[in-house]
């Protein structure tokens, strides 16, 4: 049953990975802390006079200090787990669930054990991304059941523990950071090779819970996602400051929406004479055929590509080189993924699962890019060449 929860490109390696990969630190300072803060793990976080006005100082305050027992049964309970990888953004919008739930689905169809805990409790997605809507969580005296996809990959997250789907969240810290560490200790996941964490944007409550929760099991990397225009990566890089500060190494960064690819035969793109005229999509299209006959066929996958976003100053592969942290390459925009989440289904299905708009998206530019960073993230957690 429910729980009763009442809510009122540029090619990638252009940058040195060595350098992202730091020692924890004894003080953990949130990026938007203040000057003098004293750290968010220490007796006087969120009480001393350093902390007036931070907007972390609720968070801290009711965060838990010293040797919590919760953060060693935590470690016990994920002690089968290989991977525990953070997917993060500074930055709302950014297409951050969407390739978190596609990582998951690309290291299970590559054999691998995974789990996805979904920690926005305020805008969860994964039941919508794994196409699980309605389905529940079990309880038993040993813990929390996760949501099942496939044999290989189970799903937590608050959407299932919601009595309607609809309703709000409307929680202080606390409550949240209480939930979280709820789904860490209580979910059995049993044995698993990655434990992929989809955080909500941001550098605050749940963020800060979740390093410190995981503070004694460990967290083998953090994976970035961020678009190319400046005010996206103004605060992606607040991010790759609060991984620098809490000690967790960073994977790498991917440039996501970067451009827009859409097949010139699909039913997305559409041309028209003038911004309000008539639809010309056919004649355009006979055009093609006629000056281009072996690129004019749906098989071909003639591909229209345009910069939407503009990376006003470098995009993702420079503010990469200026961090020292990885840049694992660029995902276009394209319809087929973003068909895919809506409809809760996988990039890397088997072939008797593949419908076809996931086969077109199977031989898509993007698809090749999500599929090449997926391999990265499986070398650089495993050393796999």
């Amino acid at each position: 049953p429910k729980e009763n929860i009442s809510p009122a490109c540029p090619r990638a390696g252009h940058s040195t990975p060595s350098s992202s990969r730091m020692e924890p630190t004894d003080r953990v300072v949130p990026a938007d802390a203040n000057t003098d803060c004293p750290g968010s793990n220490a007796e006087a976080a969120g009480k001393s006079a350093a902390c007036a006005g931070c907007p972390n100082q609720e968070a801290c305050a009711t965060a838990p200090t010293g040797v919590d027992p919760d953060v060693v049964a935590i470690s016990e309970r994920l002690a089968n787990v290989k991977y525990k990888i953070l997917v993060l953004s500074g930055k709302g919008g950014v297409g951050k669930s969407t390739f978190a739930a596609q990582l998951a689905y690309g290291l299970a169809a590559r054999g691998r054990d995974v789990g996805l805990l979904d920690i926005d409790i305020c805008g969860p997605s994964a039941p919508i991304m794994f196409g699980q809507q309605g389905q529940d969580v079990h309880k038993s005296n040993s813990g929390w059941s996760p949501v099942y996809v496939k044999d290989n990959l189970a799903v937590m997250s608050i959407g299932f523990l919601l009595p309607n789907a609809d309703d709000a969240v409307i929680w202080r810290g606390p409550r949240k950071n209480g939930l979280i560490k709820q789904f860490l200790k209580d979910t059995e996941w049993g044995t698993l090779d990655y434990l992929v964490v989809d955080a909500p944007p941001g550098t605050s409550d749940e963020h800060l819970s979740i390093v410190q929760y995981l503070k004694q099991a460990g967290i083998d990397g953090a994976l970035v996602i961020t678009t190319p225009q400046e005010v996206a990566m103004a605060d992606v890089r607040k991010e790759l400051s609060f991984c620098a500060k809490v000690g967790v190494p960073v994977i790498g960064v991917v440039e996501n929406m970067s451009g827009l690819s859409v097949p010139v035969h699909g039913p997305q793109l559409r041309f028209s004479a003038g911004a309000h005229g008539p639809d010309v999509t056919e004649q355009v299209k006979a055009v093609l055929a006629a000056h281009l006959p072996h690129l004019s066929t749906q098989a071909a996958a003639l591909t229209a590509h345009v910069d939407v976003f503009q990376a006003s100053r470098g995009g993702a592969a420079r503010m990469c080189e200026t961090a020292g942290v990885p840049f694992l390459g660029c995902v276009p925009l394209d319809p087929a993924i973003a068909a895919a989440a809506e409809a809760g289904r996988s990039l890397f299905p088997d072939e008797d699962e593949a419908d076809p708009d996931t086969l077109h998206a199977m031989n898509s530019t993007s698809f090749t890019a999500v599929k090449a960073i997926v391999d990265g993230v499986v070398r650089g957690m495993e050393g796999q060449s």
